[in-house]
């Protein structure tokens, strides 16, 4: 069974306060009396209360939970500003056979909304058109000599999907020249919002709708369910089958999970059922993109953020920007087993690149060069914001680069390709600071062109002159954020299991919380002073330890720790030498020559002594 543990800002988990793997271990669960009511509310092992009141679910919302349901957790997409406009204003564009374009971000949320609208229209019988604009030519968002060239097709609205929030001049351009534009997107907004036939985006500073954390694909579907209605109330499906927005959760589920957004409340939901959607195989493209990657298993969301959603980003990062809204959108077989094995063989040259401009940025880093800062000190804990800058650097990869630098310093990240005058940067942030309104403020403040972003992550264009100027300016406004999480990164553990706790029914129990993700982390235990009782190196590149735990009272548990012989972990766990660990790592079912059994995924560990 778990023990009871410390209070997350007390004493360490089991007092490690550094581990091999650099990282104070801490309790995530607070109120252990919330815990034992949870278990005997919702009638499930203890160990699945504690999981339940780490994670802030309320007595109230256990069976929400447990058992995520459209049905319980669908609001009225009415509730969202500006939604009864918009889907009016859409609905007349169908019924008067207008054509509506799509422009769409050149991420997994922007294709994943794009592709969602476009086989929504064309299920109610619009006509319709879809424009990625090019990440190197065009930049982020909608520019207005798309959206004016759009208009020359022929397009009297455009719905703007995972962007256009803070596209002011182009929005405006737009308006001046007739083109009706319905911007859907969750990035943070300023007081004041761009002109525009329908601004939907619950990140709006006058929005009061508890679903702020939803991606853009989340409101792009409640936009469909809202132009259903619409469509339906005027009598549009007389004549004709009323589609059902359900069938295209698949689409929600990867957009959700690849733009990081937090599995709770409404997302949980989508994403929970958005799998089973996804389960069924019925997109070509998503069918194509699993059988290219070797999936061979029930998609979950480690699958849509880690096998597909990557190849998706490629063609926006370094490839054709509309191949990911391709992929989703075709119906035949032949194109989707094409585009899948482009975007696979792009995935493989953005790893390339992204490996080339992350050795650079972290040598400008180790010299302090070229721009590059992440230390005020021999350990870097006094640096607000880990920054670097160079010539020659993808812009499709710095994202990557950023989110890689911020793991590894454990503070908000700033990575910046030079070209000429112009500045790209994207940036990552850590929990508790607020990389996104950093930037807007930025932009405020005349430092950046054109920036914007949320909590997590963001994104500008920028003078190469004024850099110097916005470095500074962000990292003092993220500076105090940083000082009140701190920089010292911990591994959150749920408790404590003996070996022979660990068993296929406690795996079981625990698979009732999935999917897991951002607010919803994957239950991880520690096997308190375990004995290696085996060990051998195994992969094609020699860099797993398979592992045999053994605890106190003999009981053996199997253990696996990828990739980490080139690292303390891995060498101070081959070298055990007969000496005690605390464990760390997460229960996982085995399934080896038809025979299932429990075994831990070893995420980090600490001497016993």
């Amino acid at each position: 069974m778990a023990s009871a543990g410390p209070a997350e800002h007390g004493e360490s988990f089991l007092g490690v306060e550094r581990s091999l793997g650099g990282k104070r271990w801490v309790a995530r669960l607070v109120d252990e009396r919330a815990a034992i009511a949870l278990a005997q509310r919702a009638a499930v092992p203890e160990v699945v209360g504690r999981v339940l009141a780490a994670r802030g679910v309320g007595l109230d919302d256990a069976e929400g939970f447990l058992d995520p349901t459209l049905r319980r957790a669908l609001p009225d997409p009415s509730h969202l500003k500006d939604m009864d406009a918009g889907a009016e204003r859409l609905a007349g564009a169908v019924m008067g056979a207008e054509r509506i374009a799509i422009l769409g971000d050149y991420d997994v949320d922007g294709a994943t909304s794009a592709a969602l609208l476009r086989r929504f229209l064309d299920a109610v019988g619009a006509r319709s058109t879809v424009y990625i604009p090019d990440r190197l030519r065009e930049g982020y968002g909608p520019n207005a000599d798309a959206l004016l060239k759009l208009k020359e097709g022929g397009a009297s609205v455009v719905v703007t999907v995972d962007c256009g929030t803070a596209a002011h001049d182009a929005l405006a351009v737009a308006a001046d020249a007739g083109l009706d534009v319905i911007v859907v997107d969750h990035h943070v907004a300023e007081a004041r919002l761009p002109r525009a036939a329908a601004v939907i985006n619950p990140n709006r500073l006058d929005e009061e709708s508890p679903h702020r954390q939803l991606a853009a694909v989340g409101v792009a579907f409640l936009l469909c369910v809202g132009l259903n209605r619409a469509l339906r109330q005027a009598g549009w499906y007389a004549a004709r089958p009323e589609p059902d927005p359900l069938a295209w959760l698949d689409l929600v589920a990867l957009g959700t999970v690849c733009d990081v957004a937090p599995l709770t409340g409404l997302n949980r939901v989508l994403v929970a059922q958005g799998l089973k959607v996804m389960g069924l195989r019925r997109n070509p493209g998503l069918r194509a993109l699993a059988d290219v990657a070797g999936m061979d298993q029930a998609p979950g969301a480690y699958h849509a953020g880690f096998v597909l959603g990557p190849r998706i980003n490629a063609g926006g990062r370094v490839g054709e920007a509309d191949l990911g809204v391709r992929l989703l959108t075709t119906g035949e077989e032949g194109e989707a087993r094409d585009i899948a094995g482009r975007l696979d063989d792009l995935n493989r040259e953005r790893q390339a690149i992204e490996a080339a401009v992350l050795k650079e940025a972290l040598a400008l880093l180790e010299a302090g060069a070229g721009g590059g800062d992440a230390t005020d000190g021999a350990d870097g804990a006094d640096a607000a914001l880990v920054f670097a800058a160079a010539e020659g650097w993808h812009p499709g990869v710095i994202g990557i680069v950023a989110s890689r630098l911020k793991e590894r310093f454990n503070r908000p990240a700033l990575v910046v390709a030079l070209e000429g005058a112009v500045a790209t940067g994207s940036g990552r942030s850590v929990s508790g600071v607020d990389l996104g309104s950093a930037v807007i403020a930025a932009r405020q403040a005349g430092l950046v062109a054109k920036g914007g972003g949320h909590a997590m992550a963001a994104g500008f264009t920028a003078p190469v002159e004024r850099l110097g100027d916005l470095r500074a300016f962000i990292a003092e406004r993220v500076a105090p954020g940083l000082a009140e999480v701190g920089t010292v990164p911990r591994l959150g553990l749920d408790g404590a299991l003996r070996p022979a706790a660990a068993t296929a029914e406690l795996i079981a129990a625990l698979g009732r919380l999935e999917p897991f993700g951002v607010g919803n982390a994957e239950p991880r235990f520690a096997i308190p002073s375990a004995r290696l009782a085996y060990t051998k190196v195994v992969g094609g590149d020699q860099n797993h330890l398979r592992c045999t735990l053994a605890g106190a009272d003999g009981r053996r548990l199997a253990a696996i720790a990828f990739s980490c012989m080139d690292t303390e972990l891995g060498q101070a766990l081959a070298r055990h030498d007969g000496a005690p660990f605390h464990i760390a790592g997460r229960l996982r079912e085995n399934v080896w020559q038809g025979r299932s059994s429990p075994q831990l995924l070893i995420d980090d560990a600490a001497p016993a002594w």
